[in-house]
């Protein structure tokens, strides 16, 4: 923590907690805001269905590895500058989507935006450390959770509306117009938070140590997976929205809101609290809650569409409980990631959102095609996604029992 931190911020916790998540939001809402409109865009830049994903999963995988590099160069030049010039590029990116001609074109953008954008969500993380102690911190990263869950669930909706009304081209300038204020909050009101004293030599030798460190701790990389991967059980549903809600459940586009309203609704009842318990409750205590919910509703899940066809009146409830559980557990172990090495907070956070990134585009590009025509095999992918994260966190509470046993989070 900042030993000035108390000097940085002189506004309201919740106020810095909003600042953050707009930058934690950017990320997964340039993902989801265009998704209606890829069939429009198939056709106006006369693009097949395989080269439309590729603008998905260009920009999963260069936002997947950019977030390597994010936290480093936090720890080494500050937080401030790193974001500053991540949203900078993120903006000029979106302008390069809009004006797009061909698919080549939209294709290469998309993957700028992915370098850049990530910047946020990594180095928001370490700013509230920077600035908070545990209990407090637990606290603003539940609210900060709160915000980070609206995103994937609204983004479509904006999308689809700017789409219908105004073409596809609007949507990115819409992002752009969105990167440009947050650019201007950010250069206004974000503070640096990385003490002068805690700053990391930045040259390869010392970078590879820190990678080495951290990639080869049983114990971070399980903590990784265990906040990274389960958030897929529920995001698959949210990149397979069209078939899981249109083609099984019956729904037309305006009534998809629903299913958003409701992932919205068990993400923000999860983290409020999640920072209700902070400093209440032992971590390793929460988490479990968190991973029981999530088991218990995943396997009544796969047990129901097993047994009975997916019907509206009861399948999407089962998203909402297990986003609630999800939402409950992840900011306790997101603190833990970036207790286990103080000194490389924001590499730490690299790295986690490294794992989670891959994840999701992995999901996004090879689970969700294979299973999205089916809700029985939809729900068994959201169940395995769980077991992932389940099984990464009962090894390390069998190995490490101590980590997460008090309020402290070390």
């Amino acid at each position: 923590m900042n030993p000035d931190a108390h000097l940085l911020w002189k506004a309201p916790r919740w106020a810095l907690a909003f600042l953050l998540a707009l930058l934690g939001m950017l990320g997964p809402f340039s993902i989801d805001t265009y998704l209606p409109a890829f069939a429009g865009m198939a056709q106006a830049l006369g693009a097949t269905p395989v080269q439309m994903q590729q603008t998905l999963s260009a920009y999963l995988f260069g936002f997947a590895f950019m977030n390597l590099f994010h936290g480093a160069l936090a720890d080494s030049f500050g937080r401030r500058p790193v974001v500053l010039w991540g949203i900078a590029i993120f903006t000029l990116a979106s302008a390069g989507c809009a004006l797009s001609q061909s698919i080549g074109q939209l294709v290469m953008f998309r993957a700028l935006q992915g370098l850049s954008t990530g910047a946020g969500i990594v180095v928001s993380r370490a700013v509230i450390r920077d600035m908070f102690p545990p209990a407090q911190a637990q606290r603003v990263m539940s609210q900060v959770t709160i915000y980070f869950g609206i995103a994937p669930a609204i983004a479509p909706m904006v999308g689809g509306w700017l789409y219908v009304h105004t073409g596809w081209h609007s949507i990115f300038w819409f992002l752009t117009l969105v990167g440009a204020a947050l650019w201007l909050a950010n250069y206004r009101l974000l503070p640096e938070t990385l003490h002068v004293q805690q700053r990391q030599p930045f040259n390869t030798r010392h970078l590879m140590r820190g990678y080495w460190q951290l990639g080869s701790s049983a114990r971070f990389v399980l903590l990784a997976l265990a906040s990274g991967i389960p958030f897929n059980g529920m995001f698959l549903y949210v990149l397979a929205a069209p078939a899981f809600l249109g083609d099984h459940l019956g729904l037309d586009p305006g009534q998809f809101f629903w299913f958003f309203v409701m992932t919205i609704s068990g993400i923000m009842g999860g983290a409020w609290l999640s920072g209700r318990l902070a400093g209440k409750v032992a971590p390793k205590h929460q988490i479990r809650h968190g991973f029981v919910i999530m088991l218990t509703t995943s396997a009544l899940n796969l047990i129901a569409n097993a047994l009975f066809p997916a019907h509206v009146a009861w399948a999407l409830l089962p998203i909402a409980i297990f986003s609630f559980g999800w939402a409950l557990m992840v900011p306790v172990v997101t603190l833990l990631v970036l207790d286990l090495y103080p000194e490389r907070r924001g590499m730490a956070s690299s790295m986690q959102a490294f794992i989670g990134s891959t994840a999701n585009g992995l999901v996004a590009g090879v689970v969700v095609p294979l299973v999205m025509h089916s809700t029985l095999l939809l729900a068994t992918a959201s169940l395995c996604m769980l077991g992932i994260g389940l099984v990464a966190w009962f090894y390390l509470h069998q190995r490490w029992p101590e980590i997460g046993r008090t309020n402290t989070l070390h």
